[in-house]
C-alpha cells in the first residue's frame, strides 16, 4: 500500500475492522514518515446482473439505490448512515441470496420493506415511484394496512 501523503510503498496495518457494507476498514501507519491513515478494502464478488423490466441486464449498481432512497427520505429525519445501512442490507441480501441476475422487481421490494420500517413518510414517497400509483385510491389502498396498525396503538 503506498502511502498517500509521501508516496513511500511500504506501510504497516495497526489495526483492521469488518465494517457493514462487505469492506475491510484498515488503519495503516507508513513506515517512512509514520503519518496515519485509512483504507477501506471491498471483498470482490461475483457482480450481480440485474434484469430490468424491459428484459435488459445491466450490472448492479448500489448508487442507483442509494439515490432513490436519499430521494424519498427528502427532508425526512433520517441520517446518512441510516441510509448507508438500509442500502448496506439490501446489498447483503442480494449476495446472499447467490443469484447472479436479480430482476429489479426484488430489488425493489427490498427497498421498500427496509422504508416501511425506517420511515413511513420516505415509504410512501417511495411507493408512489415503485408502485407506479395512478390516483389517491392507489395511495389509500397502500396506506391502509399502516393506518389500522396506528389505530390498533391508540
Amino acid at each position: 500500500m503506498r502511502c498517500p501523503f509521501c508516496k513511500h510503498d511500504e506501510t504497516k496495518v495497526i489495526d483492521s475492522r469488518n465494517s457493514q457494507d462487505f469492506s475491510i476498514r484498515r488503519r495503516r501507519e507508513c513506515l517512512s514518515c509514520e503519518r496515519r491513515f485509512t483504507t477501506y478494502e471491498k471483498i470482490e464478488e461475483s457482480p450481480i446482473r440485474v434484469i430490468k423490466k424491459d428484459g435488459t441486464r445491466v450490472p448492479f449498481d448500489r448508487e442507483k439505490i442509494r439515490r432513490g432512497v436519499e430521494v424519498a427520505c427528502y427532508k425526512r429525519p433520517v441520517s446518512p448512515e441510516q441510509i448507508d445501512l438500509l442500502v448496506g442490507d439490501v446489498e447483503a441480501a442480494l449476495y446472499e441470496d447467490g443469484e447472479r441476475e436479480v430482476p429489479s422487481r426484488r430489488i425493489g421490494e427490498l427497498v421498500f420493506s427496509a422504508l416501511r420500517d425506517l420511515d413511513k413518510v420516505a415509504f410512501v414517497r417511495f411507493a408512489s415511484v415503485y408502485r407506479e400509483f395512478q390516483d389517491v385510491h392507489d395511495f389509500v389502498d397502500e396506506l391502509q394496512p399502516i393506518l389500522d396498525g396506528r389505530r390498533r396503538e391508540m
